[in-house]
This record gives C-alpha cells, structure tokens and sequence, in this order.
C-alpha cells in the first residue's frame, strides 16, 4: 500500500478536530497490557471507547476487566483519563491527554438485571450494544435467527435511556436493530458498522438500517477491519469510500469512526478465538478464511487527507472524525 501524502491543510485539520474513536477491539482482558493505548495517542485520536466485555464472555470477567482498566488508568493521570461527559473529553483534549470510557458488546453482561446498566454506568460505561452476533436475553444477532427486540430489552433500553447512555445496535439483526430505533426515545448508534451496499458481510448493515438510525439522531460510525471493509489491506482509502457511502445515504451529521483496532493480548489470539467458536463467528461468513487485518489509528490522518481531495468540507471532515460523537455526548450523556 503505498503511503499517502499528507498536505498541511489535513494536518491542521485534523490537529485541531477532536478525534474520537468509538469503540477499541483489543481482547477485553485483565492482563491486557494498556500501555499500547499510546497507540491512539502517537496517531492523535483525543477519545477511546475501550470494550470491556462481549457476549462470550460471562459477566465476572466483565466486572474483572473494567476493575483492571480502571485501575491502570487511574494510575496513569499524566496521559489518561476517565471522561463522564462531552466538556470532560474536551479538556482531555486540550490537557494532551487520551479521554476514555467503555463499551460493552452485548447484554449478557447484565446477568438478566436491568439494574447492572446503572452499576456500569457508575463504572465509567457509556454504550452497551445488544446482542453481539448471537441472540440473547435483549435481542437477536446477526449471525443468528433474529428475534428481535425482547421485553427485557425494552427495559434496558427505558434505563439506557433514563441513566444518558448511547444504545447501539452494531452486530445486532436487522429487525432488532430496527425495533430499537423505533423504541429508544433518545438516539442510537452503529458504534461500528460499515454499509452492506459496499461489503456484503452478514454484520454489515443495510441502507435503511443507516437511514432509520440518522433518523432517530444517531451515528454510525465506520470499522476497520478487512472482513467489514471488502479490502484484504484494510486501506485508508477504502475506509475513505465507507466514509464517502455513508455520507451520501445517512448525511453528514451522522458518520463517525468506531475502528475496532486490535493490539495484541497475552491470551489465544483474537483469530484463535474466531477459529474456537464458530457459533459466534460463522466460517460461512468468512469469518477465518485468512488473518484479520486491521485499519491503525494512524490512518485517521491519511483518510482526512483523502476526504478533502475528495472535496468534502472542512465542517462535514471535522464532524466525521469526531464532531457528531462529541455532539451525541452532549445530548445524551448525563
């Protein structure tokens, strides 16, 4: 892949722009070694939501990641720092510092409870998506017979809600992504999800899903990885054509990033696991067919410098590479 060369005007840009990258992909791991967060640092990405758990996972071992993350973090005030709102992750940004929150991927982590989303809450969790490619007590995956939205969904949606926390429907089904749009009173979010039009993935999501979640608010922000993205390099300039999809269908108040980089963890590797448990990550999707490849935070820069070759305004760049998050966070978090 040859390098793109980056002109000064995306470089300021983007400098000036307040990056924000919705959702990590790491393995959500006690023993994760969180110094590689200077990764999205050296690529100047000023916000993180890092995945603490997803439905594989049971909910100790999400209570068990979250005290080890926080911990380090807590340790580390010079270069991170747990944000609770949309003015913390700005003065984040203009301390020099790596504004964080969690994600968690799927409900089984509530054990059944609504009242966990409040504990989580309370722990620094600002989006819980619904089901992660498999149904679950909340609602249907898409790598599985979809259920749809369930009544103890709608529960956790009215406390989502109650509490200020983003619902997302990424790795949801279609018809439970679209039965929470319809219920949520507050916007909802494809934290990380790519437009089936361009890669037909089974986790990609259609034109109307991308429509419906503009409609209630929302953000959908683009993910990085080959499978998502129809490009065995995972190329800027393919993430630039995801980018350009999205905001031709959704509207440019309504694209964002949600990476789903990976570093390495200290545990089976993350192809190892995809490998180990095909019920979650089916072969007939591609899921193991070859490595997964994933787009570096760095290449943030790289796609602000093709989007404006591409003529988008400096407002619309700005606004992807963080500007519609950090709106959504000052209208839902509280």
């Amino acid at each position: 892949m040859s390098e793109t060369i980056v002109s000064e005007r995306a470089r300021n840009l983007y400098a000036d722009a307040l990056v924000w990258d919705t959702h990590s992909g790491f393995m959500p791991d006690p023993i994760a070694d969180l110094n590689n967060l200077q990764i999205w640092r050296d690529a100047g990405v000023d916000y993180l939501s890092i995945d603490v758990g997803f439905d594989l996972m049971s909910w100790q071992d999400t209570v068990k990641t979250i005290a080890a993350f926080r911990h380090w973090i807590n340790a580390h005030p010079d270069h991170y720092t747990m944000v609770t709102s949309a003015d913390e992750a700005l003065q984040a940004k203009a301390d020099g510092k790596l504004g964080i929150t969690f994600d968690i991927e799927g409900m089984n982590a509530l054990d059944g409870r609504v009242e966990m989303v409040e504990f989580y809450h309370r722990l620094g969790v600002r989006q819980i998506l619904f089901a992660y490619n498999r149904n679950n007590l909340a609602g249907g995956g898409c790598h599985d017979d979809d259920q749809g939205l369930t009544s103890f969904g709608r529960q956790v949606i009215d406390e989502m809600n109650r509490l200020g926390m983003f619902v997302d429907v990424t790795h949801c089904g279609h018809r439970t992504s679209m039965e929470v749009m319809e219920y949520s009173n507050r916007p909802v979010i494809f934290s990380h999800s790519n437009p089936k039009a361009l890669c037909g993935h089974g986790r990609n999501i259609t034109d109307d899903q991308v429509r419906v979640c503009a409609k209630t608010g929302g953000v959908v922000g683009i993910v990085g990885i080959n499978f998502f993205l129809g490009d065995a390099d995972a190329s800027s300039e393919t993430l630039a054509n995801h980018v350009d999809y999205l905001l031709d269908v959704a509207g440019p108040e309504h694209v964002g990033i949600g990476l789903d980089y990976a570093f390495p963890v200290e545990v089976a590797g993350i192809d190892e696991i995809l490998a180990a448990n095909p019920q979650f990550w089916p072969k007939s999707e591609g899921y193991g067919a070859g490595p997964s490849v994933y787009a570096r935070p760095a290449q943030l820069l790289e796609m602000t410098e093709i989007l404006l070759r591409r003529g988008h305004k400096d407002d619309t760049v700005r606004g992807v590479l963080g500007g519609n998050f950090l709106r959504l966070a000052r209208e839902v978090w509280k």
